[in-house]
């Protein structure tokens, strides 16, 4: 009687596509683990020597959301540093039970004050990052996904973009030339005690924090650190913060003057000044949510695609090259990386592996098959800036993030398979 039982059930299943031990409810975890170096480390703003730091405002985090629905295995993790590369990122997969690998999304938010992640080579090809403190973030990372799926209850999600109001972003190159949209995805708990309560909160806007930035003597998540603390005393659960195209140079609005660009134009570049603005984008984050309707059990997919882009830079060869993480460089100097994308409930989610100019996040958006489109810029990978080929070492502003970017195919190559993706998926 037991083997005609098993039997049946088996059929069943095949029927109607459920998956034994899976439930066919959408379930949502999350967790964290705190990163903050103890003793204090270098804070690294890019490449260079980092400089030496002497008191920390706010902790480091690893924060993780996990979502699952039948078979399908989603997690969500943000980093409070400049850039994660894969090579870290994929150690912490290796760590991971219960979700494949390329469904797992590992993203910066890319604090300008935190420890060096990219073991940045000097001169003479050596490296001042801590190596031992990399190992125990890749173990931290790992633990708070692990945390996450043990967590795991059915949910219901609000998921909504708008404009992000009040002065919290602008072009530094060009100040109106940035995206104000914020996008957010809010999980909340249908069962149990907390029925009704935010299990988590993402929020994706394209902004560098980097109020702080390196020079300060001060360890620091930046305005995100705020916009968690904002966050979670206003919504509950866990908050997290996926960064967007934010490249070219999409930064924190820390004006003091308006009419001046450049050199010579005052700016607020205090812990004050984190606070102000990380609040400030919560609390345009949840109003935006509030009104957002409940979705009921939506449908979620995740699909991974390998995209190889040339180094043409003579410095990204060199970094490549002589880091201690020992990237690997292919055939005819190439570098591949994991592109992303992700449909929950009507929203569509495309990774970046690098720091995008906000034109490519305009027209990569347009082109997305939903009406909440959210890029999570530096997730993957951080392979430095992304232009498309018009724009590379087009104008004098363009020199900087012309030379640390891969070369300039990197948008032109970003930019088609991203979209061959959205092509050759299903629509949300």
């Amino acid at each position: 009687m037991k083997k005609y039982s098993l039997s049946i059930t088996l059929i069943i299943c095949c029927l109607f596509n459920i998956s034994i031990g899976y439930s066919q409810t959408l379930k949502v975890g999350a967790a964290l683990r705190v990163i903050t170096p103890n003793p204090l480390l270098p804070a690294s703003g890019g490449i260079g020597t980092p400089k030496p730091t002497s008191e920390k405002k706010g902790d480091l985090f690893a924060r993780a959301m996990v979502f699952e629905k039948g078979s399908t295995r989603i997690a969500i993790v943000n980093v409070d540093n400049l850039g994660w590369t894969s090579i870290l990122g994929n150690k912490s997969r290796a760590l991971i039970k219960g979700i494949p690998p390329e469904n797992i999304l590992i993203g910066a938010t890319h604090t300008h004050s935190g420890p060096d992640a990219y073991a940045f080579p000097d001169a003479t090809g050596k490296s001042s990052a801590d190596l031992k403190y990399l190992d125990w973030c890749i173990q931290q990372i790992a633990d708070a996904v692990n945390e996450a799926i043990s967590k795991l209850e059915p949910a219901s999600l609000k998921i909504a973009v708008d404009e992000a109001k009040g002065k919290i972003a602008y072009n530094y190159y060009a100040p109106a030339l940035y995206d104000p949209r914020c996008g957010i995805i809010q999980a909340i708990a249908t069962t149990g005690s907390k029925q009704g309560k935010a299990i988590a909160t993402l929020v994706n806007y394209a902004v560098h924090p980097e109020v702080i930035g390196s020079g300060r003597s001060i360890l620091s998540p930046d305005l995100c650190g705020p916009l968690y603390d904002r966050i979670e005393s206003k919504a509950g659960g866990i908050a997290l913060f996926m960064n967007g195209a934010q490249g070219g140079m999409v930064t924190a609005d820390t004006r003091l003057e308006y009419g001046k660009e450049g050199a010579g134009q005052k700016e607020a570049n205090t812990w004050e000044e984190c606070i102000r603005i990380g609040e400030l984008l919560a609390d345009e984050a949840l109003r935006i949510v509030e009104k957002a309707p409940v979705l009921e059990n939506p449908n979620i997919y995740c699909v991974a695609r390998k995209i190889e882009f040339p180094v043409d830079s003579e410095i990204m060869r060199y970094i490549l090259k002589n880091s201690p993480l020992k990237h690997d460089l292919n055939k005819e100097n190439t570098v591949s990386t994991q592109l992303n994308l992700l449909n929950i409930g009507p929203a569509q989610i495309l990774t970046i592996p690098g720091e995008a100019l906000p034109n490519i996040g305009y027209y990569v958006k347009r082109n997305m098959n939903t009406k909440l489109p959210f890029l999570f810029g530096l997730t993957n990978d951080a392979f430095g800036y992304m232009l498309t080929k018009v724009d590379f070492n087009s104008f004098k502003r363009y020199e900087y993030v012309s030379r640390t970017s891969l070369g300039e195919m990197t948008g032109e190559i970003y930019i088609e398979q991203a979209l061959k993706l959205v092509k050759d998926s299903p629509k949300p």
